[in-house]
């Protein structure tokens, strides 16, 4: 792809979701439909009530497609990043689960997505969860510093996914873990699909067939590398782009990889 190309990729989906935090009121999962019930949405992806009920009003958007808490086995004192936060979903989540002594960073490369869950972050009054403007690809973050890399429907939005893993490579610690969802193609995307920068920018078109994100988790240097598809899934990518039979190519999966210890 060339770098014109993923300059406006880049382009496309820093502006559509500028307009997601300033409505508040669009997933980039849902096309142009107004969703009503956040809540809602997220108890359909695995989140518990209790979870949903944590964060302050407008941390939880609706934007994701599965659920990283279930698989990132967080524990106290730990310290982890979360690729793409919005606006602090996930981080609040996370800086419960590794408490005072533990430390939850999110990077977005949306200034109006940063400035949303720094709001956010105030009214919850805590101080081991950060957000930090970058882009994915290029993480603010120290070389072996985290104990867990994790991310929920934000990586297929990148026009360049290996430099995503080697990065998340590079902050992770020795031994430290990848707990991401993510949607994965189980079959090619008929090509006038790969090129609907609605699509790409709405966490489809820039879906990578299971083998190849394999091959880019290896070749960044994981090991254990599990990717589950959750063919349920399917129902809900459906209601994504009305209409449209993209849901025969495409499934939420939960992905998870280690850093190898030294």
């Amino acid at each position: 792809m060339s770098q014109e190309k993923k300059q406006r990729i880049l382009n496309v989906v820093r502006k559509n979701y500028a307009d997601i935090a300033e409505t508040n009121g669009r997933s980039c999962c849902c096309g142009d439909q107004t969703v009503p019930d956040f809540k809602e949405i997220s108890r359909g992806l695995g989140y518990s009530q209790e979870e949903v009920d944590a964060v302050p009003e407008g941390a939880n958007m609706g934007l994701g497609c599965g659920n990283p808490q279930a698989i990132a086995s967080l524990k106290p004192g730990e310290k982890v990043v979360d690729l793409g936060s919005g606006g602090g979903f996930d981080c609040f989540l996370a800086g419960k689960s590794v408490g005072e002594s533990g430390q939850a960073i999110g990077v977005d490369m949306t200034p109006e997505m940063i400035a949303k869950s720094r709001e956010n972050a105030e009214k919850m009054g805590i101080g081991n969860v950060t957000f930090r403007l970058g882009e994915i690809e290029h993480l603010p973050v120290a070389d072996n510093s985290m104990d867990v890399v994790m991310s929920n429907c934000v990586i297929n939005l990148s026009p360049d996914k290996p430099q995503v893993y080697s990065e998340a490579w590079r902050v992770l610690k020795p031994g430290g873990r990848l707990a991401i969802s993510d949607i994965v193609a189980t079959a090619e995307l008929p090509a006038d699909a790969r090129e609907n920068m609605e699509l790409y920018s709405a966490c489809m078109a820039g879906a990578p067939l299971l083998g190849e994100l394999e091959t880019m988790l290896r070749n960044a240097g994981f090991t254990a590398i599990q990717i589950r598809p959750n063919e349920a899934s399917k129902e809900f990518i459906k209601e994504w782009v009305p209409g449209s039979n993209v849901h025969d190519y495409l499934v939420s999966s939960s992905i998870q990889a280690i850093k190898p210890a030294k």
